[in-house]
């Protein structure tokens, strides 16, 4: 079985590597360990409270602008709903879901068209900077500590931004609707799981896609080679059962089919 890449970098380097399926039995290991800090990232279950304990401190990088969009999926639900800011934060944990006191920080403007896989390459690279910087200024005793209920953000607000993991149903975009919405859903999606919209009879997954211009006609083939529905264009899709292609090689495949 191949290893992760977290896995397979680390015993290149000669590190030990645990893979426990049950947390609470796992405190032993980890206390033999000696460790003077945890790390956590891309980890999708609430560490117990015994495992943090262990340690002096325990850091957690979340993709956000915490307490904003706490959850499984900061980055998705980030782009879906069309922000032009995000973040990276360094968090210390507790035994809440992403409630710990923020140790560093980032703010990053995202791309208007800038996709989940883009924004998710950009934010590791950055939470990798930031936790090394946060450890860095805990063992210096320059660490700052904010806890989240006095960062000035509503509770409504938190409330709102809440995030869950992604269900099949949230991957169905309807054409027709909004279309920046539609086009901010896909690039949530993309390059997985994927958004998926029916169109010409067929249920397509839509792999990149940008809102049409006044000028641009539904049902017309554009210069960058997408297809035009309404009011979006299609850049590149993934018909069923075959490779992706451009919207307008789509478009063509299923002109000819109709021939």
């Amino acid at each position: 079985m191949v290893g992760t890449p977290v896995r397979v970098a680390a015993e290149a380097r000669g590190l030990r590597v645990f893979t426990p399926e049950y947390l609470p039995g796992f405190a032993d290991d980890l206390r033999a360990l000696g460790a003077d800090a945890f790390v956590v990232a891309s980890y999708g279950r609430i560490v117990p409270q015994a495992l943090l304990d262990i340690v002096p401190i325990a850091c957690n990088v979340h993709p956000s602008l915490l307490p904003l969009y706490r959850g499984a999926t900061p980055l998705q639900t980030v782009l879906r709903d069309g922000r032009g800011e995000s973040g990276v934060s360094i968090i210390a944990m507790d035994a809440g879901m992403d409630t710990g006191d923020v140790l560093v920080q980032e703010t990053l403007a995202v791309g208007e068209r800038e996709t989940y896989g883009e924004l998710h390459d950009r934010t590791a690279l950055i939470g990798a900077r930031l936790v090394i910087a946060a450890i860095d200024a805990y063992a210096s005793g320059r660490l700052e500590r904010r806890v989240q209920s006095t960062m000035g953000v509503a509770e409504s607000d938190i409330a709102a931004t809440a995030t869950r993991p992604i269900r099949k149903d949230d991957t169905i975009v309807t054409l027709g609707s909004s279309p920046r919405a539609v086009v901010d859903t896909i690039r949530s999606l993309a390059p997985a799981p994927a958004a998926r919209a029916a169109v010409e009879g067929e249920m397509v997954k839509v792999l990149d896609a940008r809102v049409a211009a006044s000028d641009e006609a539904d049902g017309t083939v554009t210069a960058d080679g997408g297809a035009v529905r309404a009011g979006v264009v299609l850049l590149r899709v993934v018909p069923p059962n075959r490779s992706a292609m451009t919207g307008a090689a789509w478009q063509q495949s299923v002109a000819a089919v109709r021939a």
